[in-house]
């Protein structure tokens, strides 16, 4: 991306359960370009993909974002390796899984502040359900740090749907069905809201809402 530049790219990653995927992105920005970046997977037999972001400060912004809605016995790899090597740079990451059945997520995201990146500013956080047992998920969210003056914090949580507000909304009267399709909603949702073209967002939030009902 040129200097000034802006990118909103979508990835969807649609694919038959038992497909093989694996895709390679390296995106390097000048300054003051803006990128974002959400990748949608339904995963597959193997399904990976990867993002390598070189961030060159001076005023640029990145989102990277994922989700993950996981069944049967998909497996998806969302992983990201960004780079701050200069001053003044910001970078806001969120991904969040959903995951069914013996389907397994993993998440590894990867921030390098380079000693002279002064002013950076990165924040990472990965989020994600276990929908039963047999699922499972593996995060590997990592801040490696060289530079003295910087804001930089990352998180990773792994639960399960809240107990207590599926009986609050059985007890109202909602079927289990649409109860646990609202709460899951509710709880991707964060990722799909942050698309910022009206129509991708439309298009991505019809998908999800397709998915879900494999889900609930």
């Amino acid at each position: 991306l040129g200097e000034g530049a802006r990118l909103e790219r979508i990835v969807l990653l649609d694919e038959p359960a038992d497909a093989i995927s694996i895709s390679f992105a390296e995106i390097d920005l000048k300054a003051g370009a803006r990128l974002g970046q959400t990748v949608i997977a339904s995963g597959a037999r193997l399904q990976r993909h990867e993002t390598h972001v070189r961030h060159p400060g001076g005023g640029a912004e990145v989102r990277l974002d994922g989700l993950y809605l996981l069944d049967g016995k998909r497996h998806a790899d969302l992983t990201t390796v960004l780079a701050h090597i200069a001053p003044d740079g910001t970078t806001n990451q969120l991904t969040k899984g959903l995951v069914k059945d013996q389907a397994r997520g993993v998440f590894q995201g990867r921030i390098l502040v380079e000693q002279r990146a002064d002013r950076t500013d990165a924040r990472m956080g990965h989020h994600a359900l276990l929908l039963n047992d047999g699922a499972e998920v593996d995060a590997k969210p990592e801040l490696e740090i060289y530079a003295d003056e910087v804001a930089c914090a990352h998180g990773n949580t792994l639960g399960s749907l809240d107990e207590q507000a599926l009986f609050y909304m059985r007890s109202r009267g909602l079927p289990d069905h649409d109860a646990r399709a609202l709460l899951m909603q509710a709880f991707v949702g964060e990722v799909v809201d942050r698309i910022e073209h009206e129509g991708a967002r439309e298009g991505v939030a019809a998908w999800v809402a397709a998915r879900l009902e494999a889900l609930a």
